[in-house]
């Protein structure tokens, strides 16, 4: 295997699994509604492994656009000998890119999905700032479907890069290969914290990541990239 692939392979661990732990709507909501509605543990993996494959689903669609960048390069015969570092530098800029932006959000402190419930059971999402109290007055009932929709909906930008390089080596068991192991991490990530969720552990330090989630992302990215430039992965 080529180390590129390697350094690919072991960056979508990451991503996949850092994207997963600190995001708390990846789990938390499943763990609330089984409590609420008396789901059995089959029913709440179910639906976890449904919404779950809703979301890595539209996060490949989104980095299929990198894919189509680096399949395109890949026809460009003066490029032939150079693809494989223009990739990296793709893979680096948008590393830093979304690091940046990641801080903006931080800094600017942006609106995010939040999940409540309330005295009768019921699961709710509405928009939420770090470090805001008050409870908000536009808030919308979650039900499995909507949960479906909502992961469907928000996909995993990081991903973008990472079918990049192997579309640009026209490398189709590369690709596969990525999806696959960026879908099993995150399926297994989310099973993991909604079983241990389900049998009353609780997560109020990953909870407290959730702001850094696209900074990580990014610098995963970035790393990634450089060692690919500069170090030889």
């Amino acid at each position: 295997m080529q180390p590129e692939m390697l350094t690919l392979i072991l960056t979508a661990i990451s991503i996949a699994f850092l994207h997963t732990l600190t995001g708390p709507d990846h789990y938390l909501p499943f763990i609330a509604l089984s409590k609420a509605r008396g789901w059995t543990v089959a029913k709440t993996i179910g639906w976890t492994v449904t919404c779950g494959l809703g979301h890595v689903l539209s996060s490949v669609v989104l980095a299929l656009g990198g894919a189509a960048l680096g399949w395109s390069l890949s026809r460009v015969s003066w490029l032939e000998d150079v693809r494989g570092g223009i990739a990296a530098w793709v893979m680096l800029a948008f590393g830093v890119g979304y690091t940046l932006w990641g801080l903006y959000r931080l800094y600017k402190n942006k609106p995010h999905k939040h999940f409540d419930t309330d005295d009768t059971g019921g699961i709710y999402v509405y928009e939420h700032k770090h470090g805001q109290a008050v409870t908000p007055q536009e808030r919308y009932r979650v039900t499995p479907w909507v949960m479906f929709i909502i992961f469907v909906l928000g996909p995993c930008e990081p991903m973008i890069p990472l079918l990049y390089y192997p579309a640009a080596q026209n490398s189709w068991w590369g690709m596969a290969m990525l999806v696959i192991i960026y879908t099993t991490i995150t399926l297994l990530t989310m099973l993991a914290l909604v079983l241990l969720g389900y049998y009353g552990l609780a997560f109020t330090r990953t909870q407290k990541l959730e702001r850094y989630v696209h900074v990580l992302g990014g610098l995963t990215i970035l790393i990634c990239g450089a060692g690919m430039l500069w170090m030889g992965w």
